[in-house]
């Protein structure tokens, strides 16, 4: 697996990628006809280049993962959400790009 860029998951593997994750998770829940989540993707780009080893970035397409969308409310897309130890610890929704970089420099550090 390439981890220099984010890892597609779907509904079957969310819970053995993300939950169990041994290292901090972004999972970015997005849909392809969605232009905001297309505004954020260069983001989601660069976080996952720049936290090699240290923070695995994902993507959750929430039209393939309905489950996955509903079980973690997911209301509105892009919902990016920080997960660590199995657990949530941040969200952010829309395109907040400072704050996305903030959280993420937070969890990591």
């Amino acid at each position: 697996i390439l981890l220099d860029r984010p890892v597609k998951v779907n509904q079957e593997d969310f819970e053995r990628t993300v939950l169990e994750s041994g290292v901090p998770v972004l999972v970015d829940f997005y849909a392809d006809w969605c232009a905001p989540c297309k505004m954020v993707a260069p983001l989601i780009d660069e976080i996952a280049h720049r936290q090699i080893g240290k923070m695995l970035v994902v993507k959750v397409d929430t039209d393939h993962a309905p489950d996955v969308a509903m079980r973690y409310e997911i209301r509105s897309i892009p919902t990016l959400i920080i997960f660590e130890d199995g657990e949530e610890i941040e969200r952010s929704l829309g395109f907040e790009p400072e704050r996305v970089r903030e959280l993420v420099e937070e969890v990591v550090s």
